[in-house]
């Protein structure tokens, strides 16, 4: 990526930092509001992160679709494919990792038939790969045009085919069984009190168009290059966008969960301000430094980051030591991560959300640390 891009790289490492704080709570029972989920219809910070990094993943595409052209369709789909399989088969040994557990006093061995298939890397394996049959076929009109009609054609469906007087509730999508039917039961994540994926296949449509959005707007940016024009269209598009999404949102509900329509449109036109507003401090303003490098770093080596801060916490879970036997002869175990934040960080106030967060931030500094030595030995982890 060229260095009048370098607001890009600062967008798409903030946005992985940000993934690995929301992600890592000293405690899910103690969270500030802004770093949960929005309960079903809304959104908070925390519900902007993922289409964030996919709309990111759409910003690089487009600095690497020309070299995709010019070698013609077996060279696209043979690189296409392996970085599909690649990512999704990450993400689904991810998800099984460490692939033991714990059972009383024994390890035993997890079984596949309790594995969630899907899951974020799945869905940025997916999108990237349909979004980018999309933009190599349809180019930059026909890409639009698709792009609309996945929307138009996703709010119909979740309209005719949900429960009806409320299609758009998590007992009335249409979607869940459909993926009940398609991985089975016990391969769904239940995080809702039900088997629902979140991550799941019917509501991957509208997750590519995000995509193909980032996509959109990276060429743009690549055509007009740096100058106010450019700079003053984008935060219009932005503007719209949310606008759009905002008055959507009466009829087909913002929610990230079945990732409707409207939150896609609604979330784009987030993200393009905020690539707006970088543009305008980094590229003209000249405004960068240690915090811009701080964030930078966590884009030059995404994925492997975000991998590895969902592996080490549950290898290091492995080794586990007994803190106290109940008279029942019933031991209680932690581990180092659990440790740490029950002595160091919990004790920090008394409110526990603080020191929730703080443990969350120690993290960050540490992923951080690791980045940045992989970055000043020019190691870059790609996939």
């Amino acid at each position: 990526m060229q260095n009048r891009y370098y607001s890009l790289d600062v967008f798409r490492g903030a946005t992985v930092a940000l993934m690995i704080l929301v992600n890592n709570p000293g405690s899910w029972g103690h969270i500030f509001g802004p770093l949960k989920h929005a309960p079903w219809h809304g959104v908070t910070p925390t519900d902007l992160v993922f289409p964030f990094f996919l709309f990111a993943v759409g910003n690089a595409m487009a600095f690497v679709m020309p070299r995709f052209e010019k070698a013609g369709p077996a060279e696209f789909w043979k690189k296409v494919i392996k970085r599909t399989v690649l990512i999704f088969v990450i993400g689904l040994l991810l998800n099984w990792s460490p692939f033991i557990k714990w059972s009383g006093e024994e390890l035993v061995a997890k079984p596949w038939e309790h594995v969630r298939i899907l899951g974020v890397l799945q869905r940025i394996a997916l999108c990237y790969f349909f979004a980018s049959v999309i933009v190599f076929y349809g180019k930059t009109k026909g890409a639009f045009m698709v792009s609309m009609s996945i929307l138009l054609l996703y709010w119909f469906i979740c309209f005719a085919a949900g429960q009806v007087g409320d299609p758009y509730s998590l007992a009335g999508w249409f979607g869940t069984g459909i993926d009940i039917n398609i991985l089975g039961v016990t391969h769904i994540y239940k995080g809702e009190g039900v088997p629902f994926d979140p991550e799941g296949f019917m509501s991957t449509p509208a997750a590519i168009v995000q995509v193909v959005f980032g996509f959109l707007v990276g060429q743009y940016i690549q055509l007009k290059g740096k100058n106010f024009e450019m700079l003053t269209n984008l935060l219009i598009a932005g503007i719209i966008l949310i606008v759009t999404g905002y008055c959507w949102d009466l009829s087909f509900p913002i929610n990230k969960k079945i990732w409707t329509s409207s939150y896609t449109i609604y979330t784009s036109g987030l993200a393009i301000l905020t690539l707006g507003t970088l543009i305008y401090l980094i590229e003209f303003r000249e405004i960068k430094g240690n915090w811009s490098k701080f964030f930078d770093v966590f884009g030059k080596n995404p994925l492997f980051i975000f991998v590895l801060s969902g592996f080490l916490p549950r290898v290091l879970a492995m080794f586990r030591w007994s803190t106290e036997t109940d008279p029942d002869g019933t031991k209680h175990y932690t581990s180092i991560l659990p440790w740490f934040y029950t002595n160091i960080c919990k004790p920090i106030a008394n409110d526990e959300r603080v020191g929730s967060l703080a443990y969350a931030v120690t993290l960050i500094v540490f992923y951080w640390l690791i980045v940045y030595l992989l970055d000043k030995k020019k190691i870059y982890i790609k996939v």
